[in-house]
């Protein structure tokens, strides 16, 4: 059974199966020569929420989880009834199906509580009649490192295995919690695309900056007056400057058309990695998507602006300085950050400006991106991760 509520970890799932399924057949099969082997490959099941991506893996899924991706604590409870339910259909799905392995495919706060609820049901139900007792991992640790480090032993009492994607936090939960097993797969980012080649479309002449407001409705909604405005504001000192805004899908692709459009921006659906290897700069909302402009040396601006009720806990609840991944793993700001009120127009053409205008900053940008990148291990994070799972299995 796996979970993942948004699209990266939709597409960090269906890559995970794909694993998971090649192994599994492999390991099946009978090495004899008779021409009627002992037995045949079997391939394993796989069923829970996610998205297109693990329904087209094979997934046989309840619903569409990712339909249904907010941000924010104040979005949350908003939606609160709402996941209260799917969260019921889930654990009942568990319960008639009794799968081998539970894999909560990021998305914390969902399956951090699925996994305890599941073990409580386990604890309170064993018998002689009565013995499922699924190994619960979570694969892309929660942020615990950053806020709310009390996870860290609600994991530790309920899951089996964590997958870690990032190399500093194997030792951040040894140093805690050193009965869980954690496990540094690498990032699934890494071999992903082939950078080489797609850095080949790269054009030469204007600059190009990539816009990336979000992948949520919510987010493109506040995001979206930020990254035209800053692309105006360059405009008035790049002449003949273009921009690409890269969004998820048609519905939000065709939200932004209608709120009208700047002249020399075009949009674009999914294709992240031609548009990052096309591009001089990103300007680009904070989370995963400022990894991949890592991966592929592209200098960014970072900015974010969300709920104020969200922002006003969040400021209570987190403790790292950067927001930024490649900032967190070089202790430095390789991308400026711009947050909440800071994030404006002016603000984030301006350090876009001067990364545009002087070669030599770029340069060192790309350098310490490229010693944060060479962290993140070898292509191959979902094999790994799959050989990690199948350990857990008799």
């Amino acid at each position: 059974m796996l979970i993942a509520g948004e699209a990266s970890g939709d597409t960090l799932a269906a890559e995970l199966v794909g694993a998971l399924r090649q192994k599994v057949v492999a390991s099946s099969l009978d090495s004899t020569t008779d021409v009627q082997p002992l037995h045949a490959a079997l391939a394993p099941q796989f069923f829970g929420a996610g998205g297109p991506r693990m329904a087209a893996a094979g997934v046989e899924l309840a619903f569409d989880l990712t339909q249904h991706s907010v941000i924010g604590i104040s979005d949350v409870f908003k939606n609160i009834f709402k996941f209260h339910r799917l969260f019921r259909q889930l654990f009942r799905l568990a319960l008639e199906r009794q799968p081998d392995v539970i894999v909560g495919v990021d998305y914390g706060g969902f399956n951090l509580r699925f996994g305890r609820a599941i073990k409580q049901h386990v604890r309170a139900n064993r018998s002689p009649f009565n013995n499922w007792n699924p190994k619960i991992v979570q694969f892309v640790s929660p942020q615990v490192w950053a806020s709310r480090p009390g996870r860290a032993y609600q994991l530790r009492d309920n899951h089996d295995l964590l997958l870690s994607i990032f190399p500093f936090e194997k030792d951040w939960y040894s140093r805690r919690v050193p009965k869980l097993r954690v496990e540094f797969v690498g990032h699934p980012m890494i071999g992903r695309s082939l950078k080489s080649e797609v850095k080949s479309l790269k054009s030469s002449g204007v600059p190009t900056v990539l816009l990336l407001p979000g992948s949520r409705a919510d987010e493109v909604r506040r995001h979206l007056p930020v990254v035209v405005g800053a692309f105006e504001w360059l405009r008035r000192d790049v002449p003949g400057l273009r921009a690409t805004m890269v969004l998820p899908n048609e519905a939000l692709l065709e939200s932004v058309k209608a709120s009208g459009l700047p002249s020399g921006l075009e949009l674009q659906v999914g294709n992240l990695s031609t548009a990052l290897g096309k591009a001089d700069l990103a300007i680009t909302k904070s989370g995963t998507i400022t990894m991949e402009c890592a991966a592929f040396g592209v200098p960014a601006v970072v900015f974010y602006k969300t709920s104020w009720p969200t922002y006003l806990i969040g400021r209570q609840i987190v403790n790292v300085k950067y927001l930024a991944m490649p900032n967190l793993m070089a202790g430095e700001e390789i991308y400026p950050e711009f947050i909440q009120d800071a994030a404006t127009a002016e603000n984030i053409s301006g350090a876009a400006l001067a990364l545009l205008r002087h070669e030599s900053r770029r340069t060192v940008v790309k350098s310490k991106l490229a010693d944060v990148v060479a962290s993140l291990g070898k292509p191959g994070a979902a094999s790994r991760a799959a050989d990690a799972i199948l350990s857990l299995m008799p």
